[in-house]
Formats: C-alpha cells, structure tokens, sequence
C-alpha cells in the first residue's frame, strides 16, 4: 500500500527497520499480502493508527491495529520497549515535517497510543505465558499416561 502522505510514509519505513537488517528488504519489498503477511499487516495497521491519532482516536479502531502489530512483535525477539517503541518512532518524524502546534496535539496522542501499545504487549505476554503453561501440563500429562 503506497500512500502520498510523507509522516505515515516514513513512519511505516522506520517500523519496518526497526527488525533485524536481514528482514527489512523482504518486510519493504515484497507487497503481497500471503508472501508478506507481516509487512503488509504493519503497512495496514499503521494506515489506521496514523488516521485515528489525527482524528478521534475511536478505541474500536485503535485495538485491532495496534492488536496486528503488537501480536506478531509479542512473538518475536523484542523486548517490550522494542515491541512497543514503534509508536515512538512517529515523534523525530513529526518534527521533521508537522508545524508545531500538530505536534503538540500529536504527541500528547502518541503517548496514549504508547500506553495502549504496552497493555496490548503485556495482554500478548500473558497469552504466551497460559500457552506455555498449558502445553507443559499437557506433555507432563502425556508422559504421566504413556509412561
């Protein structure tokens, strides 16, 4: 998805780099949907998030979004402020192209996102956690039975 919008642009480029160099050509390049399903759920959910940071910022839109995102990160090799510092990436970009008075607003609005960003993670974490659990006790259970 290209957009003529220059924040959400390079919001979406410094997302993307925000993985390991060996994956940001694939994760910027590779525009379908089945062959990249983790760039083109960034693409789409940072589209909204960026829309809904400069409108209402509608809860009902907000969560599946930041949900996209913060999944695929809870899985992978972040930390949590890795996995939510994406949403910060947004400030150095506003001050490089929004006057000041949009970035006064917008941050304001971006460290609410952040802290929505953080719950999702912590939510995920704990999904991880139970699933971990549970697939423990099942194996633990399965040995108890075979053995």
């Amino acid at each position: 998805m290209s957009t003529s919008e220059p924040i959400l642009e390079r919001w979406i480029v410094r997302t993307i780099e925000s993985y390991p160099p060996a994956t940001v050509p694939f994760l910027s390049g590779e525009d379908d949907r089945f062959r990249n399903p983790v760039g083109h759920a960034l693409r789409e959910s940072l589209t909204v998030l960026f829309e809904q940071l400069r409108e209402d910022m509608d809860p009902d839109h907000i969560a599946p979004a930041l949900d996209a995102i913060i999944r695929i990160r809870a899985v992978q090799d972040f930390t949590a402020s890795q996995a939510v510092g994406f949403v910060f990436l947004l400030k150095p970009i506003l001050r490089e192209f929004a006057p000041e008075p949009d970035q006064v607003s917008l941050s304001d609005r971006i460290d609410r996102l952040a802290l929505m960003a953080f719950d999702k993670y912590m939510q995920c974490r704990e999904q991880l956690a139970d699933i971990r659990a549970n697939e423990g006790r099942r194996r633990m259970h399965v040995r108890q039975v075979v053995g």
